[in-house]
């Protein structure tokens, strides 16, 4: 078989015009994994409320955060593409799962290139099916529409893996060498029925207050146990101690029951806890985008000061860090050793 490396993110609109990012909304929140509401419900939800009221105000948000090479997360993915092309000796090509380059073209550029087995690296470190689940599964659906016979392997998150941890530590030192108070952990939010969606059982998940601390098969698709799980891993390899730290979740939509604590919320209280130099990191993206440059860097930034904080460091993603590159190129490694012999099933 001749092999190929696709590498799955989540896309952004193709600029910062009102127009495309209304039609990258649609695109996204019309995704039953991401509003898995009955389609009719969610489509007057999505196009008749969300997209036309956010577009222009989203708008704004990108303009703040694009470069002159355009949506920073595809930069990044470029990048990072180009870095693990050059260390392999496979083909590697990147999808995104709204927008452009689409995952469609990423698998039709691997399979013009002759390849009939695709290595999907979803770069979503945690199971969630908002992110990691709807990737693979869009994915899937592409190659038996337009290549039935083309093999597909998946590379599982990867959330406490220990050369993951091991880069998030090593992009987080430099920021944490001057005294500090307090360390967030801000993951991205879910409302907590995507948790209980995923849970195999249907009725573990989020039925007690240490469902993720206690050992369960639920937590091989537990989003929420999975940001913990990276947490302890990251806290004991730091050598922090349980108060140096806490975990939010930002980036919340709509009025169902989202994971708490939020994240804002949480930047305005801890100044009252006299915790005014903070160190933020946000371990769930592995490319800055929107969410940690905008919301996180400006918006978070300002919350917390105007709260009484002094100090606010924004930890980047790891995007383009060396050990970064190298896990990548560990899982191919991996991969060619027949150490993955399968994708994972959904929940």
């Amino acid at each position: 078989m001749t092999k190929g490396v696709l590498l799955l993110n989540l896309g952004s609109p193709d600029s910062t015009a009102p127009l495309d990012v209304y039609k990258y909304l649609r695109q996204f929140l019309n995704d039953p994994r991401v509003i898995d509401y009955p389609v009719i419900k969610r489509k007057l939800l999505v196009e008749g409320i969300i997209a036309p009221f956010r577009a222009s105000k989203s708008a704004e948000a990108y303009e703040k955060v694009w470069t002159d090479e355009g949506s920073p997360l595809l930069v990044i993915t470029a990048r990072v593409r180009q870095l693990l092309d050059e260390r392999i000796d496979l083909p590697v090509e990147v999808g995104m799962r709204y927008g452009n380059p689409s995952t469609q073209s990423g698998i039709e550029a691997l399979l013009a290139r002759g390849v009939d087995e695709i290595f999907v690296i979803p770069l979503y470190p945690h199971y969630a099916m908002s992110s990691y689940e709807t990737a693979v599964a869009h994915a899937q659906q592409i190659v038996a529409d337009i290549a039935p016979s083309t093999r597909l392997v998946v590379q599982p998150p990867f959330y406490d893996d220990p050369d993951y941890i091991e880069a998030l530590v090593a992009v987080a030192e430099p920021h944490m060498e001057d005294d500090f108070d307090h360390l967030l952990f801000s993951y991205h939010g879910i409302p907590e029925h995507h948790v209980e969606a995923t849970d195999p059982s249907g009725c573990y998940c989020l039925r007690s207050d240490d469902c993720c601390q206690q050992k369960s098969p639920a937590h091989a698709f537990c989003y929420r146990h999975q940001c913990f799980a990276t947490t302890w891993a990251f806290v004991e390899r730091a050598g922090l101690s349980e108060e140096d730290y806490s975990i939010s979740f930002q980036s919340r939509l709509g009025s169902d029951p989202w994971l708490k604590p939020f994240t804002d919320k949480v930047l305005e209280r801890l100044p009252t806890q006299n915790k005014k130099r903070l160190v933020i990191i946000s371990p769930a993206f592995v490319a800055d985008c929107l969410e940690t440059i905008e919301e996180l860097g400006m918006e978070g930034r300002e919350d917390f000061l105007a709260a009484g904080g002094t100090d606010y460091r924004l930890v980047p993603c790891l995007n383009e860090h060396p050990k970064w590159i190298d896990l990548l190129e560990r899982f191919v490694a991996d991969y060619l050793d027949d150490q993955l012999t399968a994708g994972p099933k959904t929940a």
